[in-house]
């Protein structure tokens, strides 16, 4: 009988992501984690063999490449910090230029001009809490704040001219609007006065300028595709899908529009032609999640990046002439054999109230009778669980367990009257939704009462705190990774440009502060008596160290189980596979001495 592979053979299993081709179509820059961080690596066609163009001990976190030339920008972060400084280099690595050099501010991504000349970006440079948009020239090496636009704002495209900006910006991750920034006047006019949350998600300008392809739930439940035009301000619905349509990319003609949807969490992409008005599904793309649609140059290539739950990530390219497409990196599972990776099986299963939860549910392939559960619960918390690569996932599975990743109320992906039943007052309902989670393991599902642990990250770790101290008499264990444990500290002390969003979701300080205590996991950490692992870093911005620091100090006092994994060079997470290397052994050492034990 084969050995099994340690989970070290799972984590060192490669990405590749985040692609962008050259304006001529013969290279391919895009980033890859083969030395542990993601960098810079180009290729110069499918199946060829990639050279690495960045040496940085951090991550990188975006690569484009100019429309006119070989240059390209990339972005860079300071252990985990998430603030985002600029480069530009040439596409051999040979020559790299610092552009945006202000580390005490966070840099957002935006595009570039037509003509490659300048590049447009929003950035917290003149005020920490606010992402105001600027315009560089790269020549002059000059930064010009464009105007003082208050909020979180993102510019997604130029206007066909390059004399105007469409900016989007998020007042939460329901709600948004556009607007238009002329760059010769400052002047940025709102596209999309509205009342309640309604999203808009991604505009595209027509090439005549007349108007722009969005996505939006404007009037409906979830994003579809409208046209909005810029003279009269109309919204125009380009049809009724019953699923979220999440990105789109268009080509530099106009011709050829690509459509990603969101069908019950796994990627389906549309190629439109808009000349002879025909619609395409592609197919031959890994069925699971696809993301980072972008169009090529050349007017008929579309890159995205896709991955399965048994496939890594990948850069594809799309050929919407021919409908095919055309992997161009070789990310792999190396030496894992096939039959230790499984499928999950969407199951949904009924909460307190009725509502019906969906769920991916891994099993073991060769479970007899009861077995331990690990149930993995999301961040966001409008995010939503999908079917991608999670090298933890399988190599628990590989051990015996199962794996439950549900999408409790308050998850993206199932239209926004679902997205929004667990704001402010109601959140306490979607940990509700963990314990019906737990009921179903146990009455369908296959799980041994006695060893379902929960595990989380990031608004996920919220959910495990919560669920150790609501439900304390169901779980054997706890992981918590860079969880929010006392949301009045949270709130106050997450970074000032995200505090207004999260409160949108949340609730806030001013009206809410009692509440948000009352539902705080800390306040009820005396009643938290299942082992648990926190693990953070550092220099996480979104959630900060002190939340773990709480709950940590909190159970040591009660001598309750506790292990705490501090890292000094992370963020909100792991870019670093060193830092995972150690992590996750650590963890599953954990669940196996708490949860898959004897008896």
């Amino acid at each position: 009988m084969p050995t099994q592979p340690d989970l070290r053979r799972y984590l060192n299993i490669r990405s590749s992501m985040g692609g962008s081709l050259r304006h001529d179509g013969r290279r391919l820059a895009f980033l890859n984690d083969t030395t542990g961080v993601l960098q810079v690596w180009t290729v110069d066609g499918p199946g060829l063999w990639p050279e690495q163009r960045t040496f940085y001990p951090d991550r990188i976190t975006f690569v484009s490449y100019s429309p006119a030339s070989h240059a390209l920008i990339f972005g860079k972060d300071e252990g985990g910090n998430e603030q985002d400084q600029f480069y530009l280099m040439d596409d051999e690595g040979l020559d790299i230029r610092p552009l945006t050099a202000m580390p005490s501010a966070r840099h957002m991504w935006g595009a570039w001009s037509h003509d490659g000349q300048r590049i447009a970006f929003t950035a917290t440079r003149d005020n920490p809490a606010e992402f105001y948009p600027y315009v560089m020239d790269l020549a002059r090496g000059e930064i010009e704040l464009v105007t003082e636009l208050p909020g979180y704002n993102v510019v997604t495209k130029w206007m066909p001219n390059d004399d105007a900006l469409i900016i989007i910006r998020f007042t939460s991750n329901a709600n948004s609007d556009l607007f238009f920034l002329d760059l010769a006047t400052g002047e940025a006019r709102h596209l999309t006065p509205h009342e309640g949350d309604v999203l808009y998600q991604a505009a595209e300008p027509l090439p005549d300028g007349s108007g722009l392809l969005i996505l939006t739930d404007e009037g409906r439940d979830f994003l579809n595709l409208a046209v909005y035009d810029l003279a009269t301000g109309e919204v125009h619905s380009l049809g009724e899908y019953n699923w979220d349509q999440e990105e789109l990319a268009l080509t530099p003609d106009g011709r050829w529009l690509g459509v990603l949807s969101n069908e019950d969490g796994y990627g389906v992409l549309e190629i439109r032609d808009r000349l002879h008005e025909t619609h395409t599904t592609i197919e031959g793309l890994p069925h699971g999640v696809l993301a980072g649609l972008t169009a090529g140059r050349d007017g008929k290539t579309f890159l995205l990046t896709a991955t399965s739950s048994t496939e890594a990530l990948n850069v594809w390219a799309v050929d919407a002439e021919r409908g095919t497409v055309t992997r161009w990196t070789a990310s792999s599972l190396a030496t894992l054999p096939p039959e230790a990776l499984v499928e999950p099986e969407l199951v949904r299963y009924p909460s307190f109230d009725g509502l019906t939860i969906p769920a991916f549910y891994f099993k073991p392939r060769a479970a007899t009778g009861a077995f331990p559960v690990v149930i993995d619960i999301h961040g966001g918390p409008e995010a939503q669980r999908r079917p991608l690569f999670s090298p933890v996932t399988q190599y628990l599975v590989s051990q015996g367990y199962a794996v439950l990743a549900p999408n409790v109320r308050g998850s993206a992906g199932y239209g926004k009257s679902y997205m929004h039943l667990d704001d402010v007052y109601r959140r306490m309902d979607s940990v509700a939704d963990i314990k019906a989670a737990y009921e179903w393991l146990i009455r369908e599902g296959g799980a041994a009462p006695d060893k379902v642990a929960v595990y989380g990250g990031s608004y996920g770790g919220f959910m495990v705190l919560s669920a150790l101290t609501t439900y304390p008499e169901l779980w054997a264990a706890g992981v918590d990774i860079v969880g929010i444990a006392n949301f009045v500290t949270f709130l106050e002390n997450t970074s000032a440009y995200r505090r207004k969003v999260r409160e949108a979701e949340y609730g806030s300080l001013e009206r809410d502060r009692d509440f948000l205590q009352s539902i705080s996991p800390l306040t009820h950490v005396d009643r938290i008596t299942a082992p648990l692992v926190v693990i953070h870093g550092a220099n996480d911005p979104r959630v900060p160290v002190g939340e773990a620091e709480q709950v940590v100090a909190a159970l040591q006092e009660r001598q309750v189980p506790v292990e705490y994994l501090c890292y000094p060079d992370e963020g909100h997470g792991f870019a670093k596979l060193e830092n995972r290397l150690d992590a996750y052994p650590k963890v599953v050492a954990f669940l196996d001495h708490y949860v898959k034990r004897p008896g």
